[in-house]
């Protein structure tokens, strides 16, 4: 599935979250990340981030989808991480 998650968190746990997403996801621009992933890998991320939140204070959005040719991409402006492979 394709996955764009969005986090805000307290700054003491910023770097744990960003540290986390990073292997599993692509980093897109400041706390949010997009990729393809399975169910057991957004499992394995969800159950980390739960550790690493507060969720009385922090929060973390995802959105899915079936795959990411079904997603409408616009970007205005400066990309600050192309997701794009070149072979």
């Amino acid at each position: 599935m394709y996955v764009i998650l969005v986090y805000d968190m307290g700054q003491k746990r910023v770097g744990k979250m960003l540290k986390l997403c990073r292997r599993y996801l692509n980093w897109i621009q400041n706390s949010v990340f997009e990729g393809e992933m399975t169910e057991v890998q957004l499992n394995e991320l969800l159950h980390a981030a739960k550790g690493i939140m507060n969720e009385g204070e922090d929060s973390l959005i995802l959105f899915k989808n079936r795959d990411q040719k079904w997603l409408d991409k616009q970007i205005v402006g400066v990309e600050r991480q192309s997701t794009d492979n070149f072979l």
